[in-house]
């Protein structure tokens, strides 16, 4: 997943639409979703989804990337996870695997419907077209093994202490989501004694997997 600077490789025109969407993103933000600008490069394209409730991934707050092609809006993006995450439909290396950033893609798709795929993805996920093979044969034959796993990633890399993901969206920026905490905000994330042991041993129990 390169980080290098997309906006030579795209006309003006594309450039000005991605702006105008996250403009928009910004302004009008689908619910549990927060767009997380970069003003120095506006191909840079990376957001904040909230772990929908009654799933694997609620209450977490997971970052992910947008990669926009030489041949963009023709070609899909690809989109990536960069907080770590148990998904039949992602891989190890982050990258997503779903049929509108594929074979149903349409060139008049935006940022926002990317977005809100990815985060169905996260209510619906889909075996048959499985990057992460150990989750997708887990969710088809151990569903309960499969949940708690995904448990267990979400609690470990999404949560990261914060009282709420909602509240955190809100004020989430690019550096403290999906990353450590910074020393702003240190004294709302102190963790019980407790809490820093179940974690730990829920650490030691995934390396074992």
């Amino acid at each position: 997943m390169s980080s290098i600077s997309n906006v030579e490789n795209l006309s003006p025109q594309i450039i000005r639409r991605v702006v105008k969407e996250m403009s928009e993103l910004v302004q009008s933000p689908p619910e549990g979703i927060r767009v997380i600008v970069n003003e120095d490069d506006v191909t840079d394209i990376q957001a904040v989804i909230e772990g929908p409730a009654e799933t694997p991934y609620a209450n977490g707050r997971f970052r992910v990337k947008l990669a926009l092609g030489k041949d963009f809006p023709q070609g899909p993006p690809k989109a990536f996870f960069i907080t770590k995450i148990f998904h039949p439909n992602v891989a190890k290396n982050g990258e997503i695997c779903v049929n509108t950033l594929k074979k149903d893609w349409k060139s008049d798709l935006g940022i926002k419907h990317i977005l809100l795929t990815v985060k169905c993805l996260l209510i619906v996920p889909n075996a048959e077209s499985a990057l992460n093979e150990e989750a997708g044969k887990m969710l088809l034959e151990k569903y309960e093994e499969y949940s708690e796993r995904a448990k267990m990633m979400t609690e470990i890399h999404a949560q990261g202490g914060g009282k709420g993901s909602k509240a955190g969206l809100e004020t989430c920026t690019s550096s403290e989501v999906g990353g450590p905490p910074s020393k702003k905000h240190a004294g709302d994330k102190k963790l019980t004694a407790e809490k820093k042991k179940f974690l730990k041993d829920k650490k030691r129990t995934l390396k074992r997997l």
